[in-house]
Protein backbone atom coordinates (compact mmCIF):
# COMPACT_ATOMS: atom_id res chain seq x y z
CA UNK A 1 0.00 0.00 0.00
CA UNK A 2 1.13 3.35 -1.12
CA UNK A 3 1.57 6.29 1.65
CA UNK A 4 -0.59 9.44 0.65
CA UNK A 5 1.40 12.00 -0.73
CA UNK A 6 1.18 15.07 1.78
CA UNK A 7 0.38 18.52 -0.45
CA UNK A 8 2.57 21.31 -0.26
CA UNK A 9 0.12 23.42 1.77
CA UNK A 10 -0.33 20.43 4.55
CA UNK A 11 3.73 20.18 4.88
CA UNK A 12 4.04 24.18 5.04
CA UNK A 13 1.27 24.06 7.95
CA UNK A 14 3.22 21.14 9.70
CA UNK A 15 6.22 23.12 9.69
CA UNK A 16 4.97 25.93 11.26
CA UNK A 17 4.01 24.15 14.06
CA UNK A 18 7.76 23.00 14.96
CA UNK A 19 9.49 24.60 17.23
CA UNK A 20 12.00 27.08 15.71
CA UNK A 21 15.34 27.92 17.14
CA UNK A 22 15.58 31.26 17.66
CA UNK A 23 18.56 33.59 18.64
CA UNK A 24 18.06 34.13 22.61
CA UNK A 25 18.85 37.37 22.52
CA UNK A 26 18.96 40.89 20.50
CA UNK A 27 22.43 40.30 19.91
CA UNK A 28 22.47 36.98 18.16
CA UNK A 29 24.13 35.03 20.38
CA UNK A 30 23.21 31.61 22.07
CA UNK A 31 22.22 31.44 25.73
CA UNK A 32 24.56 28.16 26.24
CA UNK A 33 27.77 30.77 25.89
CA UNK A 34 27.47 31.22 29.67
CA UNK A 35 31.35 32.41 29.10
CA UNK A 36 29.88 35.87 27.14
CA UNK A 37 27.01 36.71 30.42
CA UNK A 38 29.33 39.31 31.62
CA UNK A 39 29.52 40.40 28.39
CA UNK A 40 25.86 40.69 27.42
CA UNK A 41 25.68 42.38 31.05
CA UNK A 42 27.94 44.70 29.72
CA UNK A 43 26.16 45.13 26.63
CA UNK A 44 22.69 45.54 28.00
CA UNK A 45 23.97 48.41 30.50
CA UNK A 46 25.36 50.15 27.33
CA UNK A 47 29.18 49.52 28.82
CA UNK A 48 30.83 49.63 25.47
CA UNK A 49 33.81 50.09 26.47
CA UNK A 50 33.59 47.11 29.45
CA UNK A 51 32.18 44.77 26.68
CA UNK A 52 35.01 45.13 24.15
CA UNK A 53 37.53 44.68 26.65
CA UNK A 54 35.48 41.76 27.90
CA UNK A 55 34.73 40.02 24.36
CA UNK A 56 38.62 40.82 23.33
CA UNK A 57 39.68 38.47 26.23
CA UNK A 58 37.13 36.08 25.62
CA UNK A 59 37.91 35.81 22.08
CA UNK A 60 41.38 35.13 22.37
CA UNK A 61 40.70 32.56 24.92
CA UNK A 62 38.08 31.29 22.67
CA UNK A 63 39.15 31.88 18.88
CA UNK A 64 36.53 29.50 17.60
CA UNK A 65 33.68 31.27 18.90
CA UNK A 66 31.56 33.00 16.14
CA UNK A 67 29.09 34.47 18.94
CA UNK A 68 31.76 36.13 20.82
CA UNK A 69 33.06 37.64 17.38
CA UNK A 70 29.63 38.83 16.76
CA UNK A 71 28.98 40.48 20.10
CA UNK A 72 32.31 42.15 19.43
CA UNK A 73 31.59 43.67 16.45
CA UNK A 74 28.15 44.97 17.89
CA UNK A 75 30.23 46.88 20.60
CA UNK A 76 32.62 48.48 18.36
CA UNK A 77 29.90 49.06 15.98
CA UNK A 78 27.76 50.93 18.72
CA UNK A 79 31.07 53.07 19.46
CA UNK A 80 31.09 53.88 15.54
CA UNK A 81 34.36 51.77 15.45
CA UNK A 82 33.31 50.07 12.35
CA UNK A 83 36.60 49.23 10.58
CA UNK A 84 36.85 46.78 14.00
CA UNK A 85 33.29 46.09 14.02
CA UNK A 86 33.53 44.96 9.88
CA UNK A 87 36.82 42.68 11.14
CA UNK A 88 35.08 41.12 14.43
CA UNK A 89 31.56 40.31 11.90
CA UNK A 90 33.55 38.86 9.37
CA UNK A 91 35.29 36.85 11.53
CA UNK A 92 32.59 35.61 12.92
CA UNK A 93 31.49 34.67 9.12
CA UNK A 94 34.26 33.14 8.49
CA UNK A 95 33.58 30.49 11.63
CA UNK A 96 30.13 30.14 11.03
CA UNK A 97 29.15 31.41 7.65
CA UNK A 98 25.10 31.29 8.32
CA UNK A 99 25.36 33.17 11.51
CA UNK A 100 22.39 35.27 11.04
CA UNK A 101 23.32 38.09 13.55
CA UNK A 102 26.23 38.67 12.28
CA UNK A 103 24.67 38.57 9.06
CA UNK A 104 22.20 41.33 10.07
CA UNK A 105 24.83 43.51 11.78
CA UNK A 106 27.73 43.26 9.41
CA UNK A 107 24.72 44.40 7.06
CA UNK A 108 23.68 47.73 9.38
CA UNK A 109 27.33 48.73 9.67
CA UNK A 110 27.57 48.61 5.48
CA UNK A 111 24.15 50.41 5.89
CA UNK A 112 26.06 53.38 8.67
CA UNK A 113 28.80 53.19 6.11
CA UNK A 114 26.95 54.29 3.05
CA UNK A 115 27.83 50.42 1.49
CA UNK A 116 24.39 50.02 0.50
CA UNK A 117 25.47 47.74 -1.57
CA UNK A 118 27.59 45.38 0.89
CA UNK A 119 24.15 45.68 3.01
CA UNK A 120 22.11 44.42 0.18
CA UNK A 121 24.65 40.95 -0.33
CA UNK A 122 24.30 40.21 3.63
CA UNK A 123 20.08 40.71 3.09
CA UNK A 124 20.50 38.29 0.00
CA UNK A 125 22.69 35.80 1.97
CA UNK A 126 19.92 36.18 5.07
CA UNK A 127 17.32 35.52 2.41
CA UNK A 128 18.59 32.41 2.13
CA UNK A 129 19.78 31.35 5.46
CA UNK A 130 16.06 31.88 6.70
CA UNK A 131 13.74 29.19 5.61
CA UNK A 132 11.07 31.87 6.43
CA UNK A 133 11.77 35.30 7.05
CA UNK A 134 13.43 35.62 10.18
CA UNK A 135 13.66 38.58 12.90
CA UNK A 136 17.49 38.91 11.60
CA UNK A 137 15.93 39.41 7.67
CA UNK A 138 13.64 41.48 9.15
CA UNK A 139 14.86 43.96 10.80
CA UNK A 140 17.94 44.47 8.60
CA UNK A 141 15.53 44.70 5.66
CA UNK A 142 13.55 47.25 7.11
CA UNK A 143 16.99 49.38 8.19
CA UNK A 144 18.27 49.13 4.14
CA UNK A 145 14.91 50.22 2.94
CA UNK A 146 15.06 53.36 5.20
CA UNK A 147 18.40 53.98 3.74
CA UNK A 148 17.20 53.29 0.34
CA UNK A 149 14.37 56.34 0.93
CA UNK A 150 16.79 58.66 2.23
CA UNK A 151 19.36 59.10 -0.46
Amino acid sequence: MQAPKLSAALLIALLLCLPVQAADDQYGSAAKDDGLKPARTQIAQKDWPGAIITLNAYTRANPQDANGYNLLGYSYRQLQRYNESLDAYQRALTLDPKHRGAHEYIGEAYIALGRLDKAREHLEALDKICFLPCEEYRDLKRSYEAALRSK
